[in-house]
């Protein structure tokens, strides 16, 4: 059986709205959520992911409100991050309406919060999510990634919506999640988000090599090339954008048709 890949529109939230930034910094408004959202339900979108980007770096709680109400009026799986730092939280996110809840800082700071959450929820529940900057930095227990250009670094987990540097090796990282229970992981590179050049091919194939679970690669798309190569040349199970989206250059259904016609296996 060949598994269709996947499209996920994703939501930066701010104060209840939609934002986008570059690098992770510069953000600026895209818009009502549950209007965005409704709209890619329409364009055929496999799933929608709401981040709210500072809502660790705040320490407050996600926003249970806008869940409630993208819950009522979509018919696809709803993925919602940020803020989350305990079983309850994720209790409370999956009973507003939510499908799945992203863990990224929390998961970090207590990596005991994976195993705990995926025996008490199910590992289909649980999305680890990864970002990740390159560090040049030697570094001996780091796995190395040879970049296109021929030099190599590591990939280093960011936390805290990539304000703080942990240390911590992605592709470890990424097999520890495993190990522990995730369902998925939801990888941003900060080297490419919002750049528009692509997604960060080789840390997206290194950690698709890694693990047994569905990545999905997130972080750079600008043209319908960029998710084909997710595909092919980063092994990713699922490409996940943004802007694309939000500012209308490309429909869900463009990117699907023109995948299908390059052969990649899509839900049309």
């Amino acid at each position: 059986m060949v598994l269709t890949r996947r499209i996920i529109p994703c939501l930066d939230l701010k104060d209840g709205r939609v934002v986008k930034g570059t690098h992770f910094i510069k953000l600026r408004d895209a818009g009502d959520p549950v209007e965005l959202a409704s709209r890619y339900n329409e364009q055929g979108a496999d799933e929608v992911v709401f981040l709210d980007i500072t809502a660790s770096k705040e320490n407050r709680g996600t926003i249970i409100d806008v869940i409630k109400r993208a819950a009522d009026q979509l018919f696809l799986p709803l993925t919602v991050g940020g803020g989350i730092r305990s079983a309850d939280d994720i209790q409370q996110i999956l009973r507003a309406g939510a499908d799945k809840v992203s863990i990224n800082t929390s998961a970090i700071l207590d990596p005991a919060l994976i195993s705990t959450c995926a025996e008490k929820f199910g590992t289909q529940c649980i999305v680890v999510a990864e970002d990740v900057r390159r560090n040049y930095d030697p570094n001996p227990d780091a796995t190395q990634v040879i970049l296109p250009d021929g030099t190599t670094c590591w990939y280093e987990v960011v936390i805290y919506g990539g304000s703080k540097p942990t240390g911590i090796d992605a592709i470890s990282w990424a097999r520890e999640a495993e190990e522990r229970g995730a369902g998925e992981i939801l990888l941003t590179s900060m080297e490419t988000d919002g750049t528009k050049k692509g997604f960060d091919i080789p840390i997206t194939a290194a950690i698709s090599d890694a693990v047994g679970i569905p990545v999905i690669a997130s972080g750079g798309v600008g043209t319908l090339e960029h998710f084909y190569e997710g595909f092919v040349n980063g092994k990713a199970d699922a490409c996940l954008a943004a802007s694309v989206f939000h500012y209308g250059e490309f429909t869900v259904r463009q990117v699907k048709e023109y995948l299908a016609e390059r052969g990649i296996p899509v839900r049309l």
